[in-house]
């Protein structure tokens, strides 16, 4: 069971709407320094908080925990010292930093389902609004053309052709959210471009602007319509993200996720990573002049 700490942490995580992975030891086998239930949170910057073991068990716990943050999907874990069986449905990863022993953690990523902005009240904005759950979205209904931007919001869909498009385009420019799109025919669309412009709206925000919204599949109903823009917003989120960096830890071997606290010193030029404090050491005492 996870302990009320990390309870209530997990709590106030997902109120903030803000992603991270549980990690929960489910099995070992001896010598280690993990019990079965140990428990840990993982962030999207690779804090950990809570134990599923030592300096080394952490790194491969760490790097999977990312993945499924990512992925969105849950991961057996396998970490043994060197090479282990492959199993169905168990990742198994090798790490040689292991004092011996094996551990099993059950990784599964929270993540709050990111928010569909939609402005207006037509036909078009409904479908949005009724189909955008089937695609995992949390669909928000804007009124007034204003809204209080979250962390995690992916989309804002102008339909409502009215005077509230200008206000609700900027707000989503603003935000910085990943797509911003408006409902209207090419001219028109050009036409509440230029309105942008004129008040002051750099030309690198109204380029991000997808107008007219969603992808060209011939739509015709408001159905399809929405299909054609949820289309291009699954596109947008599903996109590749730049990856973790990762190195090899120059005396195990080991890959390790490089976050900040990773174990770190300046080789001949170059910035060294390390799974732990005790491969530092042995690789600064190595190298002493």
């Amino acid at each position: 069971m996870m302990p009320t700490t990390l309870t209530r942490r997990a709590q106030e995580l997902a109120e903030r709407r803000v992603p991270f992975a549980t990690a929960t030891v489910v099995r070992v086998e001896r010598p280690t320094s993990a019990k079965p239930g140990n428990t840990a949170i993982v962030l999207e910057d690779g804090t950990i908080e809570g134990f599923v073991g030592g300096d080394c068990a952490e790194q491969s716990v760490r790097e999977y925990a990312l993945r499924a943050i990512e992925d969105g999907e849950t991961i057996l874990l396998r970490v043994v010292p060197f090479g282990g069986e492959e199993e169905r449905g168990v990742v198994t990863v090798q790490n040689p930093c292991l004092s011996g022993g094996m551990i099993e953690v059950f990784v599964e990523p929270v993540v709050p389902a990111p928010r569909l902005l939609v402005e207006g009240d037509m036909p078009i904005s409904q479908a949005l609004l009724r189909l955008g759950g089937e695609f995992g979205l949390d669909t928000v209904a804007v009124v007034g053309g204003e809204f209080e931007p979250r962390e995690g919001d992916l989309a804002l869909v102008v339909a409502g052709h009215g005077r509230e498009e200008l206000p609700a385009l900027r707000a989503g420019l603003e935000a910085a959210l990943p797509y911003v799109g408006l409902v209207a025919s090419r001219r028109r669309g050009q036409g509440v471009l230029g309105e942008l412009r004129g008040d002051g709206v750099p030309a690198e925000l109204l380029d991000r602007i997808d107008t007219p919204a969603g992808l060209d599949i011939g739509a015709r109903t408001p159905e399809e319509i929405a299909l054609s823009i949820l289309a291009k917003i699954v596109a947008v989120r599903r996109a590749p993200k730049e990856a973790t960096a990762t190195a090899i830890d120059p005396v195990c071997g080991m890959t390790v996720t490089v976050v900040p606290g990773t174990p770190s010193l300046e080789h001949e030029g170059e910035t060294l990573y390390f799974c732990r404090e005790g491969c530092k050491d042995a690789f600064a005492l190595q190298h002493a002049d």
